[in-house]
């Protein structure tokens, strides 16, 4: 179990590219509660893979702070903050051969530095974070064979092998199919529902995320649109005005946990493709309607 105050916080945080007019993330406050997860939803360039690369530190902040465990985050020492905080990028170029137990192994460096050999305890994070990601069978394949959906499960389980409090994920199940998108967000739950793990994933499917997430931002142009709870967020007129489309909301039928869950319905002949985001690292600027569903 993880302990009490593995969160996330900012005030005030601000950060704008270089050559850029408007901010990505213009003075935004959070408070992530440890144990849940929090999903991060908004278009194309709205600010979310942004916000992912203040929290891990991979971006200095213009103005504010974010903090994890009440520390700011560019005072943790590198490798110990590997050991809380487990991170699955959007992109990754990996140009040296791996085999997936090779590539999920990388997860057990801050615990192991450079020159110790893996223990026991070391093969057991492994194996558990294969098994948990269904690809226990790829084990000893090349990265270079795997589909892209099979080489996103090895990235997420070598997160897992890291074995640590917090998962920050940006877009986890693309290119998962829906067996295993769904089985992903169900994994997610369950480390932090039942592992008390706090899990931050930014991601463009609104009703899965209404479905399993404990809290939500929605993203505009690097401000928050809402936060709170998936039914407070996720409500026709907030998700048609910030992703230029009209929509409708349903409850999810069930059966299961997240019966009554809002669902977002895109709704034909809602405009021919609607304004573009804003531009953001990273992110394109597109303003269509994909990432409603």
């Amino acid at each position: 179990m993880t302990r009490a105050g593995a969160t996330f916080v900012t005030r005030g945080l601000k950060y704008r590219y270089p050559g850029q007019q408007h901010p990505a993330i213009d003075g935004l406050t959070i408070d992530v509660s440890a144990g849940s997860v929090f999903a991060l939803l908004g278009p194309n360039g709205s600010g979310k893979s942004t916000l992912l690369k203040l929290l891990l530190g991979a971006l200095t902040p213009m103005a504010g702070e974010a903090k994890y465990r009440d520390l700011a985050v560019n005072q943790w020492a590198r490798r110990d903050y590997a050991r809380h905080v487990g991170v699955v990028p959007q992109l990754e170029q990996i140009t040296f051969p791996l085999t997936v137990r090779q590539l999920v192994s990388m997860g057990r460096y801050p615990h192991m530095g450079v020159w110790r050999s893996e223990g026991s305890a070391d093969r057991h994070a492994i194996d558990q974070a294969l098994q948990r990601c269904e690809i226990v069978e790829l084990a000893e394949r090349p990265l270079g064979t795997l589909s892209g959906g099979e080489r996103q499960r090895a990235r997420v389980a070598r997160a897992l092998a890291q074995e640590p409090d917090t998962l920050v994920l940006d877009e986890p199940t693309a290119a998962l199919d829906i067996h295993h998108e769904m089985a992903m967000f169900e994994l997610l739950a369950q480390l932090a529902l039942r592992d008390g793990k706090t899990v931050v994933i930014a991601t463009h499917n609104i009703n899965l995320a209404a479905r399993y997430a404990t809290q939500v931002l929605l993203l505009d142009h690097g401000r928050p649109a809402a936060t709170g709870t998936p039914t407070e967020v996720i409500e026709a007129d907030t998700i048609g005005r910030v992703y230029r489309w009209p929509v409708a909301i349903v409850e999810h039928p069930g059966p299961g946990p997240d019966v009554g869950a809002p669902q977002v319905v895109p709704l034909a002949g809602g405009g021919g493709g609607g304004g573009g985001g804003g531009s953001e690292g990273g992110e394109g600027g597109e303003g269509s309607p994909k990432g409603l569903v």
